[in-house]
């Protein structure tokens, strides 16, 4: 390889060496994060919580209210549909 052609390949390199630890970085704060939650839920069904239902809730808040509405009507509307009122 040239000088020119080295250069450029050891810069791709680091770059790209640069984009991996990174990335691996990231998965391991996204391990902390998910460990800490789960210690969280662990926390709460200890003390008598629905830890289903609290998910349930966490993923309804970050949903909007229209959204909520229109898939509860439909679901009532499914349900008086099957006798299940």
């Amino acid at each position: 390889m040239t000088d020119i052609t080295q250069d450029a390949y050891s810069v791709t390199a680091d770059e790209l060496r640069q984009f991996i630890e990174r990335y691996e970085h990231l998965e391991a704060e996204k391990k902390d994060i998910t460990d800490q939650q789960k210690e969280v839920m662990a926390e709460a069904k200890g003390r008598g919580y629905d830890t289903k239902v609290l998910r349930k809730i966490i993923a309804m808040r970050k949903r909007k209210p229209d959204e909520i509405a229109e898939e509860e009507a439909v679901l009532e509307l499914y349900k008086a549909a099957l006798g299940m009122e």
